[in-house]
């Protein structure tokens, strides 16, 4: 498995405790306060609008949560965000993605261990990352998904894009004790 190369990070933004509502919210989901929150939480309004729409992504999608998991794996592993890829490999395991899978998926292209719908996803997640949705991808997207999973699909991963960049723009360092030493091991 590939993790994204780790990096000095310069916190750029103080670490604060949540509101006691927004604790209370993240435990009836098995939340904790997790540093990108209480980054977010400089400015409570923000943290909260954030997490409800990260909640939708995770809570209320139909596309099942394995390949949703695998599209942000993906995309933390190319906009080199440890913070993204150390948090979503667990998560990604916990709704039933392999260590096969995970060990294989900076060379999705070159293995057989994804399906179709599954390859869809993950260029989606390199083209969004980079900026641009290709032709290709888009048709691939259509042929594998409706309507309303490639809605879901787009915004999963257009959010995870742009947690990256928010992870990189405050300086948020990972949780001590957070790092899962097969997560960052070659394949």
């Amino acid at each position: 498995m590939r993790a994204p190369p780790e990096r000095d990070v310069r916190q750029r933004m103080p670490l604060v405790d949540l509101p006691a509502d927004t604790v209370a919210e993240l435990e009836a989901v098995g939340g904790k306060p997790i540093n990108l929150y209480r980054a977010l939480a400089n400015n409570p309004e923000m943290l909260r609008a954030y997490l409800k729409l990260s909640r939708g992504l995770r809570f209320d999608a139909e596309t099942p949560r394995a390949l949703r998991e695998l599209l942000i794996v993906r995309a933390a592993q190319v906009a080199e965000s440890s913070y993204e890829w150390h948090h979503h490999v667990r998560m990604a395991r916990e709704a039933g993605v392999g260590e096969e899978q995970l060990d294989a998926v900076a060379n999705w292209r070159t293995v057989s261990v994804f399906s179709p719908r599954e390859r869809a996803a993950l260029a989606l997640a390199e083209d969004l990352v980079h900026g641009s949705v290709g032709d290709a991808t888009a048709a691939e997207l259509e042929r594998q998904f409706s309507d309303a999973e490639r809605v879901e699909l787009i915004l999963t991963g257009a959010f995870y894009a742009m947690v990256a960049r928010l992870l990189d723009a405050m300086g948020v360092p990972l949780e001590d004790g957070h790092r899962d030493p097969s997560a960052g091991a070659e394949a």
